[in-house]
């Protein structure tokens, strides 16, 4: 693992490239992606790679209201009701190291002119101030939105973006980079041991369901997934799929819903004749498995090893799927 990057897929390796580069200078980064695939983590480690200063993490889509210029650039004594002291804002907390704009395209115009102000001259002015102040400061902005279309839109200055677009660095998603799962696995099973929490085994099964799923919340989402199942597992127990979050739980019997289903379109001399009707929409999923089952059963004379070859479900699958279900 590089530069906090867990992975070993093409794109993770060209993104380590890209924070070397990026590393070596102090022009503006832009990150994009959706929520969830590690901007973050990307904006550290260009940081890291080149510390200088302290790093600040700004994140736009909390700064609201008339307080909003003061967090970012602080103000004087007396500038407004309730400033019964000066405060130094995020910016200058920034100064001599890297300021992280996270969800940049949540910021509004008005900020964005100041924010514009500070790129290209190096200076801002708190509130009530009539100083500008010189910074020495790198500043990486992130977002998930499409700013292209947000500037068409009228809402992101097209002079800031392309202030802000000079080094560009695309996340992908992870069900684009599926490979890296098992590596991430790993990585979040050891932190969850490392906080306390009990350790689990992550099987061929669980690595089977996390690849299966085409997580749109990303990394995140992942990581969430492990930080659960570790939490809900009691010492000693064998993880169960129960123990995963259900959106998991629900692509988990879609899926072997949709297999079950595609094994009766596949014809088989030595198998009796079947057919499955589609699941109705008001039908549970368990409940269409639990009539899929019981129609293999009784199309086969009870056998279960051809119950289990006409579903396309293995023998031991097929019991433990009777047992959950009370079929005998």
């Amino acid at each position: 693992m590089t530069h906090g990057l867990v992975g070993r897929s093409a794109q993770i390796g060209s993104i380590r490239r890209l924070i070397d580069k990026a590393s070596h200078n102090r022009l503006p980064v832009l990150l994009l992606g959706e929520s969830g695939t590690g901007k973050e983590v990307v904006a550290r480690a260009i940081h890291n790679a080149n510390p200088k200063g302290a790093f600040v993490p700004i994140d736009c889509g909390s700064l609201v209201g008339t307080l909003m210029e003061s967090e970012l650039f602080g103000h004087m004594k007396g500038s407004f009701s309730g400033a019964a002291e000066s405060k130094r804002g995020l910016v200058e907390l920034a100064d001599g190291g890297t300021a992280f704009f996270d969800e940049i395209g949540d910021l509004p115009l008005e900020m964005q002119v100041k924010l514009l102000r500070l790129i290209q001259e190096r200076e801002f002015r708190a509130v009530g101030s009539l100083q500008w102040k010189k910074v020495d400061l790198r500043i990486i902005a992130a977002t998930h939105r499409n700013l292209q279309a947000e500037v068409a839109a009228g809402r992101f200055r097209q002079d800031l973006f392309y202030r802000l677009n000079v080094f560009a660095i695309r996340l992908p998603a992870l069900r684009d980079r599926k490979e890296d799962i098992p590596s991430l696995v790993a990585h979040f099973v050891n932190a969850a041991e490392r906080a306390g929490l009990p350790g689990i085994e992550p099987t061929d099964e669980l690595i089977a369901t996390l690849m299966a799923y085409d997580w749109p919340g990303n990394v995140r989402e992942l990581k969430h997934a492990i930080e659960r199942a570790s939490a809900l597992r009691s010492e000693g127990a064998l993880l169960q799929m129960s123990d995963l979050p259900s959106a998991l739980q629900y692509h988990r019997s879609a899926a072997e819903l949709q297999r079950l289903s595609g094994a009766f379109e596949r014809p088989e001399e030595a198998l009796p004749e079947f057919s499955l009707a589609p699941p109705s929409p008001v039908v549970s999923l368990p409940d269409s498995e639990r009539r899929a089952i019981t129609r293999a059963l009784a199309s086969t004379g009870g056998e279960r090893a051809k119950t289990a070859q006409l579903l396309g479900i293995g023998r031991t699958t097929l019991y433990r799927k009777m047992k959950q279900y009370g079929i005998e």
